[in-house]
């Protein structure tokens, strides 16, 4: 059914047709007609950083960052679902447009600018969904807090979540909130995570539950910044780490307008790249903190890269858009068949 819808979409703006698609799903979901675009979930059990899931595939945060399609996403056969990026207060992100499809190299340019309806707004959804499968919640700063004030906002977000979700994403990587990536490397990167590591044991002893923390990482970091992060991670004992996000490389675009355009691109053209990162953190991790490989995902050969190159678990995003939801079903057959783990 998605080939025949997809050139329609297509002939749309992006965000048109992003909010069109989410629309469509969540009326099919009411409908019951989910089951008969995804079929029976493949089931292929796998416990990381302590959770465990029914399958390997997960949806990665920035598709539904309110939380307000959670039901009818997880009914497309996702082991997990990740929602967000969500900050303290709403903000209304960059002026459009801001979401640009390279439809010629399966990529998409975005410069959203976390655009949410705020924490409160997505905590009223997750705690009325009838999904009972693994969720993620991705958070982040808002673009009005200064940088070094930074830790304040992810402890509200924290805070607001923690019960009521599976686990936590601190996202330090988009390029679209300025001066967000900077939190990635020394000593800005020690303290924030401390400060989150202390968070997180306070509230798991208040709530008797421990949520794992995730980092979210980006794809353009030199050798030697990826093994200075890992030691943090280590040293810290970070619970898992998402590689990952958007690229501000455009080389793939060269010649074309959107080459110009700012913001970070995602589908095929970050594949070798965040592969690349997801390798080289694996080697100097050894194992001892769960990895998740997303960014560029396209067939169930990549999703299986992935695993190899070090991941536990994969998460689509892009892939989805130029492929449609049979993507989730193909990717964790290839998974489960090739019995990674």
């Amino acid at each position: 059914m998605y080939p025949l819808l997809r050139p329609l979409l297509f002939a749309l703006d992006a965000e048109k047709a992003h909010h069109l698609t989410l629309d469509g799903l969540g009326l099919a979901h009411k409908l019951g007609l989910l089951p008969l675009v995804a079929g029976r979930p493949v089931s292929d059990p796998v416990t990381v950083f302590g959770l465990s899931f029914p399958n390997r595939v997960g949806l990665a945060a920035g598709l539904d960052k309110n939380a307000d399609y959670i039901d009818a996403l997880g009914a497309l056969g996702f082991g997990f679902v990740e929602v967000g990026t969500i900050t303290p207060r709403p903000q209304p992100g960059n002026p459009q447009p801001r979401l640009f499809r390279a439809v010629a190299q399966r990529g998409i340019v975005n410069r959203m600018g976390f655009n949410n309806l705020g924490v409160e707004h997505l905590l009223q959804n997750i705690r009325r969904r009838t999904y009972n499968g693994v969720l993620g919640v991705n958070i982040g700063k808002n673009a009005t807090t200064p940088v070094e004030n930074a830790l304040d906002d992810y402890l509200l977000c924290l805070d607001a979540v923690y019960a009521d979700c599976d686990y936590i994403t601190v996202n330090l990587s988009s390029p679209n909130t300025p001066g967000l990536r900077d939190l990635q490397f020394g000593e800005p990167l020690r303290r924030l995570l401390d400060g989150l590591k202390t968070r997180q044991q306070q509230l798991h002893a208040q709530h008797g539950v421990y949520r794992p923390l995730l980092v979210k990482i980006a794809p353009d970091l030199a050798a030697d910044d990826i093994d200075d992060i890992a030691r943090t991670f280590l040293q810290l004992q970070i619970d898992g780490v998402i590689a990952t996000n958007t690229t501000i490389d455009k080389t793939a675009l060269a010649g074309m307008p959107l080459a110009n355009e700012a913001g970070g691109l995602s589908g095929a053209p970050v594949y070798e790249k965040s592969t690349a990162v997801l390798q080289r953190l694996s080697q100097q991790l050894q194992g001892k903190i769960p990895l998740v490989g997303v960014g560029g995902i396209e067939s169930g050969a990549q999703a299986c890269a992935k695993l190899d190159a070090g991941a536990s678990l994969v998460q689509l995003y892009s892939g989805l858009i130029y492929r449609g939801p049979s993507l989730v079903r193909e990717c964790a057959a290839a998974l489960a068949a090739g019995k990674h783990g």
